[in-house]
């Protein structure tokens, strides 16, 4: 099973987060996400309207997206 785990790159280490989901030795893979956490509409193919044009049509997801219990979805 693949898990992803958010950690800090602080002082030339990784540390996570949360516990690891596994206590024996595992391969892993390390993404350095930009500092403002934005993305990248550009190399994604997508321009600034057709960014807006998803933001607008996502809307009214918003509420549900952001209460807490739905922060059990960002682990999987």
């Amino acid at each position: 099973m693949v898990k992803s785990v958010e950690g800090i790159f602080r002082k030339g280490r990784v540390e996570l987060l949360e516990p690891a989901p596994t206590s024996s030795d595992a391969r892993v893979i390390v993404t350095f996400l930009p500092q403002d956490g934005g993305v990248d509409l550009a190399s994604r193919g997508i321009g600034t309207e057709q960014a807006a044009g998803l933001r607008q049509r996502l809307k009214a997801f918003q509420e549900d997206w952001d209460r807490p219990e739905m922060d059990a979805y960002d682990a999987l």
